[in-house]
């Protein structure tokens, strides 16, 4: 699996609270996690952060994308994988990751790409909301 990185430089983004910190790692950890698993050794990731702003405030996006060129092919005549091989779905990879930024009040998106490939996106609030809910 190849992975490249684009990142705004670490003073643009200044310093991130350390809950958000650690959850944009454990995102990337998982999501690249799920790379290797379904989109195979072949495939080619990229992962971007950046920091956005809008009327809402700023907050850290985190994006991983592959382009799926290394998932596995069934076998012959669509045979199942052999015993012991790894295969789609079963884990909690994307519950864990919406479950991390929901906690920070932040956003979760992830689905397939229509040209192939997967995208998980995720916004964290750099700020604490002020108020009720």
């Amino acid at each position: 699996m190849r992975v490249r990185v684009r990142a705004e430089p670490p003073e643009a983004l200044g310093p991130l609270p350390g809950s958000v910190d650690l959850t944009a790692y454990r995102i990337v950890q998982e999501a690249l996690t799920n790379v290797h698993k379904h989109a195979g050794p072949g495939a080619t990731a990229e992962v971007r952060i950046a920091r956005v702003g809008g009327a809402a405030g700023s907050a850290l996006e985190v994006t991983v994308e592959d382009d799926g060129a290394g998932r596995r092919p069934e076998g012959p005549e669509g045979e199942p994988p052999a015993p012991g091989e790894e295969t789609g779905g079963g884990g909690h990879g994307l519950l864990g990751m919406r479950e991390r930024v929901t906690a920070l009040r932040g956003s979760c998106e992830a689905a397939p790409l229509p040209e192939g490939g997967f995208r998980v996106r995720v916004r964290v609030p750099l700020q604490p909301r002020r108020g009720g809910d």
